[in-house]
């Protein structure tokens, strides 16, 4: 390969990935572009004329940058982040239900409907029909604890009229 035309491959090529970097971001494409750009720009000016050398160059620099370069980066230029408390137990307390396999205080055969997918349930004491609005207490295993829930609970039922004035 000529001399030249690896040059222009070095910058060009550290160009585009300076680029890609807004695309990919993550500070890693950057910095082997910054260190393409800097191969080409030290070819150019003819103090690495072996190839060998120069993929060299370019591959301990894009080491030497990231280790060094890359956390004063993620320090100043962080991306978004944000935290959410994720116990779906808690969440799932308290929420109405309905049962789709009737439920008992006996064992694990009865079924609720909670998030669109049918789960184990079985219910605090008694046993309930199928149709029936449930409370989810809490869960043991995959097996969802239940109750029955008050008629004013259901999610149908509206405790005030809208006013019509």
């Amino acid at each position: 390969m000529e001399g030249d035309l690896l040059t222009w491959i070095f910058m060009i090529g550290g160009v585009l990935l300076i680029f890609l970097e807004a695309i990919v971001p993550g500070g890693i494409a950057f910095l082997l572009g910054l260190s393409g750009l800097g191969v080409g720009v030290i070819r150019y000016f003819g103090f690495l004329d072996d190839p060998l050398t120069a993929v060299v160059v370019w591959l301990l620099s894009s080491t030497l940058l990231t280790i060094a370069i890359r956390p004063f980066i993620n320090k100043y230029f962080k991306g978004e982040s944000s935290y959410k408390f994720a116990d779906e137990d808690y969440e799932a307390m308290d929420q109405i239900v309905e049962v789709i396999e009737p439920v008992n205080d006996q064992d694990n055969k009865g079924r609720i409907r909670f998030q669109g997918i049918s789960w184990q349930a079985r219910s605090v004491e008694g046993e309930i029909p199928a149709g029936t609005q449930v409370r989810i207490k809490y869960r043991v295993n995959t097996t969802w604890i239940v109750e029955e829930a008050d008629p004013l609970d259901s999610p149908g039922i509206q405790l005030k009229t809208p006013n019509k004035n």
